[in-house]
């Protein structure tokens, strides 16, 4: 038997033994069931503990003498060059070690260390699975997943916290940002860009807790999302048109529900001749246009200064001459400063913001622009806003784990106090099918106040988007 097989197997020869020994009679035989599943019980998570340990131990002497043998200089973003230099190192410590291993153990316990080394630990193959959108930890013990839209536990642990402290050490650090106790909490990026939130002690009761949200290595295409039934090829064609007619569009919608992935569709309808500047908390867009400045927000130092905020960036944005800014999440007084460039000439602007509805877009702005410092009266404040937006694009997060767009809802302006918004397009729920949501994202029949931008630039809708007849289009 191989060492893995002996270290990780079941003990299994004294219940070898159990079962050839003399039946019990019937009158003990209940009793005595008894007496060994609680026998069992009392020895089954030391011996499976033990067993673990044994593993771990063995995992961390070779990794350690792999790191002794490997070369300080070798350069670490040749990972192809590295890798094959551990696995000849591995093979060279393993023979002498005299340890015999299977086929597939070498080849597991290969690739743990070289996660270890090179990767990020367990959470690896989690995130390698094309799957699996969001990985989750309570402590070091606890791992969730997010599969089809529905959470659910996965048999992976770290060794201790310590161990799960440097993954997230490995993940912050090439980014200049830190997590220690003066500074528990910390926002950051994966190469590939999923966004990345770390929460550590003394504010992390149960252990540090990591957050992934995954991207996809393909980003999602417009007929991915129709596939999905995220949105029809109808609300694709008219927010094509307001796209390239510059229209100002947010974003809206609770955590989860994609508004990342529907801001990285909308921007790729940006023509490639504009100048576009983003401005983001962590940088996740993944923009395919050539002419693209991207800008990320920086936390202060351990000494408190060299803060960079989100409207720090947006005013400087508008001294980069830009044809579309694009702010990846409006959450405070860049509100502000987004709305003063929407009214200034920079047309075509995109962002996003949390809400539940489109209605509450409108009122979170106008919290976020009094976190400016500015004393403003609420009417200047909603002037500025039906002013600066012109459509408000709700997306949700179903019962059933989907995404869709819920409403597409167009800023018409103001009467007297209050905002006028008009919906032009809604989701109808029709039924529930094996636990799936059944319904549409249907046209309203109302023709957006906005049509004459979307003309002048050279597009003509047809008033079957909108759901109007021939004849009432004719009037």
């Amino acid at each position: 038997m191989s060492l893995l097989r002996r270290i990780e197997g079941a003990g299994g020869d004294e219940g070898a033994g159990a079962q050839g020994s003399k039946p019990a009679s019937p009158a003990r035989q209940p009793e005595e069931s008894r007496l060994a599943e609680m026998r069992q019980r009392r020895q089954a998570t030391p011996e499976a503990s033990q067993r673990r340990d044994s593993y771990i131990d063995l995992k961390t002497r070779i990794q350690n003498k792999l790191l002794a043998e490997l070369d300080p200089s070798m350069d670490v973003q040749q990972s192809t060059e590295l890798r094959n230099t551990i696995e000849e190192l591995y093979n060279t410590i393993l023979a002498e070690e005299n340890l015999i291993l299977s086929r597939a153990e070498r080849r597991r316990l290969f690739d743990q260390i070289v996660a270890e080394i090179l990767g990020f630990g367990p959470l690896e193959p989690l995130l390698a699975n094309e799957e699996i959108t969001e990985v989750m930890t309570v402590g070091s013990k606890n791992i969730y997943i997010e599969r089809n839209g529905l959470i659910e536990r996965v048999p992976v642990t770290f060794e201790d916290d310590e161990h799960l402290m440097r993954i997230i050490d490995r993940i912050v650090a090439p980014l200049g940002r830190r997590i220690d106790e003066s500074s528990p909490m910390v926002d950051a990026r994966l190469p590939d860009g999923s966004r990345v939130n770390a929460v550590i002690p003394p504010i992390a009761i149960d252990g540090p807790a990591l957050t992934i949200r995954k991207f996809s290595k393909v980003p999602f295409t417009v007929q991915d999302l129709i596939n999905f039934g995220t949105w029809t090829p109808e609300v694709v064609e008219f927010l094509r048109a307001t796209v390239i007619g510059k229209l100002n569009i947010m974003i809206s919608g609770g955590t989860g529900s994609g508004k990342t992935t529907l801001l990285n569709i909308l921007s790729g309808f940006i023509p490639d001749d504009e100048r576009i500047v983003t401005v983001e908390n962590a940088a996740e867009l993944q923009l395919k246009q050539e002419h693209v400045v991207r800008l990320e927000s920086r936390p202060p130092n351990i000494e408190g200064r060299g803060e960079i905020t989100m409207r720090d960036l947006v005013i400087n944005s508008l001294r980069m001459r830009p044809d579309r800014i694009i702010v990846g999440e409006v959450r405070a007084g860049e509100a502000l400063d987004l709305l003063q460039a929407m009214n200034t000439g920079h047309d075509g602007s995109l962002g996003t913001a949390h809400s539940n509805s489109p209605r509450d877009t409108l009122a979170r702005l106008e919290t976020m622009v009094l976190m400016a410092g500015m004393d403003l009266p609420v009417r200047a404040i909603r002037e500025q806003i039906a002013s600066a937006l012109n459509l408000i694009v709700h997306q949700d997060r179903m019962r059933d784990g989907t995404r869709k767009i819920v409403k597409v809802t167009e800023v018409q302006g103001m009467e007297g106090d209050v905002i006028v918004l008009s919906d032009l397009f809604e989701f109808e729920q029709t039924g529930l099918e094996d636990g799936k949501i059944r319904g549409r994202l249907r046209p309203t029949g109302l023709r957006p106040k906005a049509m004459d931008r979307i003309m002048e630039a050279g597009i003509n809708l047809p008033a079957s988007v909108f759901g109007i007849g021939v004849r009432q289009a004719g009037r």
